[in-house]
C-alpha cells in the first residue's frame, strides 16, 4: 500500500484526498481520489466520502491523503478529520482500517502511529 501511494501521490503539486475501498476480505475495489485542493489544503467532506462507499458497496476503507510540503508528518487537522471520518464510517458500519500522510519519501500510518485509537 505504501509503495502504490508514494507512487501515486508523492510528486503532486496540490493536495489530494483520497480513499482505499477494500471489500469484507480487505481486498482493493477501487481507488478514489475524491478532493483536490491547494498548495496545503484541500476542503474533504465526510458526507461525500459516505456516498462513495456505498456506491462502491464496500466494508472497509483506507483513507489518504498526500503533503505537497514533502513532510509527511500529520497534522492536528488531519487527526481531527480522521475521527470525523471514522464516525461517520461507524454509523454505516465501515471500517477504517488506517490513515496514510504521503510525503515525498515516505508514508505515515496513523494506525502504527496509534492515533486511531
Amino acid at each position: 500500500v505504501e509503495d502504490f501511494l508514494l507512487t501515486t501521490l508523492r510528486h503532486e503539486q496540490k493536495e489530494h484526498f483520497g480513499i482505499l475501498c477494500l471489500n469484507s476480505q480487505h481486498h482493493l475495489i477501487a481507488f478514489r481520489n475524491l478532493f483536490s485542493g491547494t498548495l496545503n489544503a484541500a476542503a474533504v467532506y465526510p458526507r461525500e466520502i459516505v456516498r462513495q462507499v456505498i456506491e462502491d458497496n464496500a466494508a472497509a476503507v483506507i483513507l489518504v491523503h498526500n503533503h505537497p510540503s514533502g513532510v509527511a508528518e500529520p497534522s492536528h487537522a488531519d487527526i481531527r478529520l480522521t475521527q470525523e471520518i471514522r464516525s461517520a464510517m461507524t454509523m454505516i458500519d465501515v471500517a477504517v482500517l488506517d490513515h496514510f500522510v504521503v510525503g515525498d519519501t515516505e508514508t505515515v500510518s496513523f494506525a502504527q502511529r496509534g492515533l486511531l485509537n
